[in-house]
């Protein structure tokens, strides 16, 4: 999910895996405008989003290689 700048970027092994996201460890602030499905306007901490240009950047290597990339940041979700 973005908001044109900052994406928030979340991987689900299945359906009810509390699952893992990306991070920007030191960021500072947080971020407005990510809209859910429902019409929820949500806000979150940077440090939970990624730039978006990073984005595509770990996405592109989680398609081709199954995997974070290894200099990317992420944490497990409880």
């Amino acid at each position: 999910m973005t908001n044109g700048e900052r994406a928030m970027m979340s991987l689900l092994d299945e359906e009810g895996d509390p699952g893992e996201h990306a991070v920007d460890p030191g960021a500072r602030g947080s971020s407005r405008g990510f809209v859910l499905s429902d019409g929820q306007h949500d806000e979150y901490p940077d440090e939970d989003t990624v730039p978006l240009e990073e984005t595509f950047r770990v996405l592109r290597h989680i398609l081709s290689a199954g995997s974070w990339p290894s200099d990317a940041s992420w944490v497990v979700d409880h």
